[in-house]
């Protein structure tokens, strides 16, 4: 061996190295060496002995002789005990060590799993730089090992707790004969339905159903996205792409690579962004902002909107090559006032999974209860029977769940005809122009009634897209959909 200065090499105090050697002077010269930089620094003198010393502790990388025998220079014995320490820890980075060095040799333990190879007399610096290298490497090679893990363990526990879409009528068995047969495919879908009916329910189906399913899925409410960030979240970004950007961003395209990809409220996009979009479906590459690297994908795309397909055909909104893209399958969701005999199954649904939730007493639903949400018109359909039934499960006193604990302010027969009306023509007046109601302060100064009225000309004026009224009212979707549940709508 021959002296050397690495003073200048980094520390890695935290580090630990395994050598694996015959030659006691080599292990006593191997560990006066790396004990400088390295935090421990473990001998073993017997190949056997692997197994045990392993078990003992993990290594950050290991320097394994290629002969044990005298007289042996083959380094089969090394590729042996090579093969061994990796089945014991498939992440083990290991440096391969011998005094009869050579390229063929070298490229031998490559195939065999080696991470590099280190010949006899050994240079100081060369045996620091490579395994401070290689402890580099095992920290990649971990960390990787952990995010797949953890995604692995996201994506059984999102398939196991995820929502059922209910409903046995007509309608309903036609969506899942759809879901049925669109979801083995690879094949983009379009899930168009009013706010509430549960089109991410559907493309969460369609992803459980899908030879992706092992893989993730990625939902983004572009609802919920400014127009500013729309890039940034989608495509990500590098550092220094404008200002604000600190560090590297991964966009949801990428980070749902492999997987699905669901884009909520898609009708929201405006026509100048939605070109960007085609572009990347169509050329099936990213290139993040302030990069010049364009990045392969690999996804399916899943997109749902509250616009009817009337709106949607409309050039001046919606791009049409776009549609065409986007539309492979397209599933209608109807409404809940359109499947009403389905509500005694869903709130029987709801009323159990909350009571557990809560620690209730599970009740059945009274003959008045199910006749009293029957007959409602639910605006927010789904959405807004599920909230009801976890209210009514809360604040039940009695045996049994009665109409009053829903808490629905119900309406006439003719005042529903009137709602189901303006919802088919989208809430449109005479001149094509949305219909808000107008009040006037000083009619009526009670605050809740305000609120009200507030809501309901937000709703009308923006057709029911919840993002969009929430924001002109400056509410979360949430607190819009806690109003809209108050208030009836």
């Amino acid at each position: 061996m021959t002296a050397a200065d690495s003073s200048e090499v980094p520390l890695n105090n935290e580090k630990r190295i395994l050598i694996v050697d015959d030659d006691e002077d080599i292990l006593t010269a191997g560990k006066l060496l790396l004990k400088r930089h390295f935090g421990e620094v473990v001998t073993c003198n017997r190949p056997e002995h692997i197994p045990r010393v392993m078990a003992d502790r993990a290594f950050d990388a290991v320097l394994l002789d290629m002969n044990f025998s005298p007289g042996e220079s083959s380094g089969q014995q090394g590729f042996v005990w090579l093969k061994r320490l990796l089945e014991i820890d498939p992440d083990a980075v290991v440096v391969m060590i011998t005094a009869h060095g050579g390229v063929d040799i070298a490229v031998e333990a490559m195939k065999h799993g080696a991470t590099d190879f280190i010949s006899k007399p050994w240079q100081n610096e060369k045996v620091i730089a490579t395994l401070s290298a290689a402890v580099q490497l095992h920290q990649s090679r971990s960390e990787a090992t952990r995010l797949k893990r953890s995604n692995q363990l996201l994506v059984e526990t999102s398939g196991s707790t995820r929502q059922s879409l209910l409903g046995t009528s007509k309608a309903m068995a036609a969506v899942h004969s759809l879901i049925r047969r669109t979801a083995p495919t690879d094949a983009n879908v379009l899930i168009i339905g009013e706010n509430g009916t549960g089109k991410e329910l559907v493309a969460r189906e369609l992803h459980q159903h899908s030879l992706r399913s092992d893989n993730v899925f990625m939902s983004v409410d572009l609802g919920a996205v400014s127009e500013s960030l729309f890039e940034s979240e989608l495509f990500g970004h590098k550092k220094g792409a404008f200002t604000g950007a600190n560090k590297d961003r991964i966009g949801r395209l990428i980070a749902a690579n492999g997987g699905t990809l669901f884009l909520d409220e898609i009708g929201n996009i405006p026509l100048h962004l939605q070109a960007k979009l085609l572009t990347i479906l169509e050329q099936r590459q990213v290139t993040p902002l302030g990069s010049n690297q364009a990045i392969a994908i690999d996804v399916r795309v899943l997109a749902a909107t509250n616009i009817s397909r009337e709106a949607l055909s409309d050039e001046k909104k919606f791009r049409q090559d776009l549609l065409f893209r986007l539309n492979t399958v397209e599933i209608t969701l109807p409404p809940l006032r359109q499947r009403m005999e389905d509500i005694p199954e869903i709130a029987a649904y709801y009323a159990q999974l909350y009571a557990h939730k809560y620690r209730k007493a599970e009740k059945q639903f009274s003959a008045q209860a199910l006749e009293t949400a029957k007959a409602y018109h639910w605006p927010g359909n789904v959405r807004a029977l599920r909230h009801a039934v976890e209210r009514a499960v809360i604040l039940s006193e009695g045996e049994t769940l009665e109409a009053t604990d829903l808490q629905l302010n119900t309406v006439a027969p003719a005042e529903r005809r009137e709602y189901q009306d303006l919802s088919r023509t989208n809430l449109m007046n005479h001149d094509n122009k949305p219909h808000v109601t107008e009040t006037t302060p000083s009619e009526d100064l009670h605050l809740e009634r305000m609120e009200k009225r507030l809501v309901e000309a937000a709703l009308q004026q923006h057709r029911y897209n919840i993002s969009k009224a929430a924001k002109e009212l400056g509410l979360t979707r949430a607190a819009l959909y806690r109003r809209m549940e108050k208030y009836g709508f």
